[in-house]
């Protein structure tokens, strides 16, 4: 998910580090609320680290942190104690730090007087601002010093800063505070059993708008505009209830991420788009957008259409070899403000993924196939056609029917799937593939933009079309099948190098393939004993490469580490071709481990065995929350309810395989076909209220994607 290979450049954030998310906007601190600068903490505003400090001492003495609850991804409450300058253990002064993060933040400071006598206080609050850029700090590179200004008016310090022809600012504002050039300081007395308290708030300087404008805060509801926005998120959203408590906590912590890694497209604000996660994407990224929309398209399909639309505004049209823009080609991260002369080489726009432009095709067919906004998803089809082009002009370069890559830039991604870091597609023996490199599971994300368009197609009434596509998929489904298949491994390579050499290792890549279906049905049984072998099964989820291959590291970012999303999408797949005990498995495994996370599933964790560890092991520079690791329970559940959906044809299926241990499902205002409606699933039999007009619900498993679009290509109704 990194860009241009800084991926593992991370340093650890720190144990116990608390961060904050809300849209573009996000926090990290120590567990005290303390920001330093010589950490890679601060408060980031468009990508721009708008506080490097943020120091709260009480008498001279540091914070000794009590707990760190968070209330809201965006508002936590930090609980902690003044040390005593004398021998005594325990410390009359309890401090607490109510943080919210909006476009900046907003902090209420409490002292709280346990003792029996008054207690005078000094609270003073170091304050720094370098402006930092986000690829700077995350790689502790911070290499721009910016002229700095800093003025005082009344309870308000603005500190001013220029750096070539950028210019920044913020302004902190501290009611009733003696304001100095870098502190804040307030001297009190506070009374026996009592308490004093106070409000600070930090915004960005934005020209033509004050910053109580950016800022506002509760209103006559006592609702913050944080609070509004999630309450209208959650209002809109399905209503899980299961008999498994711990599945059911887990799930509600998964919404409120997802609702906090929602950001707007700043230039059409009505539409909202997935955020890839925090701390170090709150941007938009191709693949991590368009996978987080697929996964919770049951949720909210709202968030899938405006996803493809802000990534069709961008899709490519030129060929730039700095940019590795391409006609026809979905990008891969946008950034915001001054990062993109940083780190994507002079572009705000990264073109380097092999796999967002095919994935792009995967989520409109979604969309399309639960009949959401359909005039918007007409409108796409255009970008659909050059997002086809794309794939066969450039995508296969040299015209053997797969799609490879190979950076345009000597800066760019090395590798350009998913597994994004240097060293992430190797052989058995650990060698590194060399380029051109074309994935298994791009192949498989290629066979399903061809169905997925073939089916659109045919909806339309364009059976040329269709059937051209169809053709098209079946002829790469065969051809893949040949090529990338190993008798003598019963795996698929994970890849075919510049020599189309088979790139041997055995990875979780090839999941992805059940789930595209371009498995055979005779080689699914043998990929799915690989995945679930000692070798590729931690016990907590499959590794993303088997621990007897030569570059495994059960910590490195892609060599033998668990990615949730991964996982999630290996479920599917193996749900797709029976294996219910195995997916079963992987869900049991990640709901496990996210209790162990407090609820939260990271971007990805050690591949540890459990039999090693009897807890997950974090992996140091993980994102959390994230994107598609935030949606893997939602995406579980779903899987494992076996629901789908065609609404230009009338049908709802499911046929649902939770595992037992899941209890009962009840779900309400779930949306289909323009209406809500209502699910239950007793005893793993379904039953189904309030669906529209025209739609018909069927206990059942509905026919795989290749089977719709050969019916269709016959003139039969599904």
């Amino acid at each position: 998910m990194a860009g241009w290979n800084a991926d593992t450049a991370a340093g650890p954030l720190g144990a116990g580090t608390v961060t904050l998310v809300e849209g573009t906007s996000f926090s990290i601190s120590l567990q005290n609320g303390d920001i330093h600068p010589e950490l890679p903490h601060g408060l980031f505003v468009q990508d721009t680290r708008i506080l490097s400090c943020w120091s709260l001492t009480i008498n001279g003495h540091p914070l000794e942190p009590l707990a760190a609850e968070m209330k809201e991804p965006y508002r936590a409450l930090f609980a902690c104690r003044v040390p005593r300058s004398d021998r005594y253990a325990d410390s009359p002064l309890i401090v607490e730090r109510l943080r919210e993060v909006g476009v900046g933040i907003h902090e209420q400071v409490t002292v709280g007087n346990y003792s029996l006598d008054p207690v005078d206080c000094v609270v003073s609050l170091t304050v720094g601002a370098d402006f930092a850029d986000l690829f700077e700090v995350k790689e502790a590179r911070v290499q721009r010093h910016w002229d700095q200004t800093r003025q005082q008016d009344g309870d308000t310090l603005s500190i001013r800063a220029v750096w070539q022809d950028e210019r920044k600012g913020v302004t902190v504002r501290a009611p009733g505070a003696d304001i100095g050039r870098d502190t804040l300081t307030y001297s009190v007395t506070v009374p026996p059993h009592g308490e004093w308290s106070t409000a600070l708030t930090v915004v960005p300087i934005v020209e033509g708008a004050s910053s109580e404008a950016i800022f506002v805060h509760a209103d006559e509801d006592g609702l913050s505009p944080r609070d509004r926005r999630r309450r209208e998120w959650v209002a809109k959203i399905p209503v899980v209830q299961v008999g498994n408590r711990s599945i059911e906590r887990i799930g509600r912590r998964s919404y409120d991420d997802l609702g906090s890694l929602r950001i707007e497209d700043p230039n059409n604000p009505d539409r909202v788009v997935v955020a890839a996660g925090a701390p170090w994407f709150m941007t938009l990224f191709g693949r991590d957008s368009l996978w987080a929309s697929e996964m919770s398209m049951p949720v909210d399909p709202s968030l899938a259409l405006g996803t493809l639309q802000t990534l069709a505004d961008r899709q490519g049209s030129v060929v730039e070899p700095m940019s590795e823009e391409e006609p026809g080609k979905i990008l891969h991260e946008v950034r915001l403000d001054v990062s993109s002369s940083l780190s994507l080489g002079g572009k705000s726009v990264y073109y380097g993924s092999v796999d967002a432009t095919p994935l792009f095709l995967v989520v409109l067919g979604s969309v399309s196939r639960w009949g959401f906004a359909k005039d918007a998803i007409a409108g796409l089809l255009p970008h659909a056609d050059r997002a086809l082009a794309w794939i066969t002009d450039y995508g296969d370069k040299d015209g053997d029917g797969f799609v490879e890559y190979e950076r345009l830039n000597p800066s760019g991604l090395i590798n350009q799937g998913w597994k994004d870091s240097w060293d992430g597609i190797n052989f058995a023996d650990g060698r590194l593939a060399e380029p051109p490199i074309a994935l298994c599971e791009v192949q498989a994300y290629v066979y399903v933009a061809y169905l997925s368009r073939a089916w659109m197609a045919y909806d339309a009434g364009d059976t040329d079309l269709g059937n051209e596509l169809a053709v098209r998929a079946a002829q790469l489904k065969e051809q893949f099948n040949e090529q990338f298949w190993m008798p003598d491994r019963g795996y698929y390579a994970v890849a075919l190098d510049g020599k189309k050499r088979q790139v041997d290792a055995c990875a979780s890549n090839m999941g992805h393939c059940l789930w595209a279906g371009i498995v055979d049905k005779d080689k699914a049984p043998l990929v799915a004993g690989r995945l679930m072998a000692p070798q590729m099964f931690s016990g907590w989820g499959v590794r993303t490469l088997a621990s007897d291959m030569g570059a495994y590291n059960p910590a490195s970012y892609h060599n033998g580490s668990v990615w949730p999303h991964d996982n999630a999408i290996l479920a599917a797949g193996l749900l797709r071709y029976g294996f219910v005990e195995e997916a079963q498995r992987i869900a049991t495994a990640l709901h496990e481990a996210a209790e162990s996370f407090d609820d939260r599933l990271p971007e990805l964790f050690c591949g540890f065995s459990r039999e090693r560890y009897a807890r997950p092991v974090p992996y140091p520079t993980a994102c959390s929350p994230q994107a598609w690791a935030a949606t893997t329970p939602i995406f579980l559940v779903t899987s494992l309810m076996r629901l789908d959906t065609h609404v230009s044809r009338g049908g709802f299926w499911m046929d649902p395989a939770l595992p037992e241990s899941y209890g009962d499902l009840h779900v309400t205002n779930a949306p289909m076909a323009g209406g809500r409606i209502t699910i239950d699933i007793k005893d793993s039999v379904p039953s189904v209220q309030g669906m529209p007009e025209g739609m018909v619900f069927h206990h059942g498993r509905r026919p795989w994607l290749a089977d719709l679009v050969e019916q269709a290509g016959r003139g039969e109704m599904v």
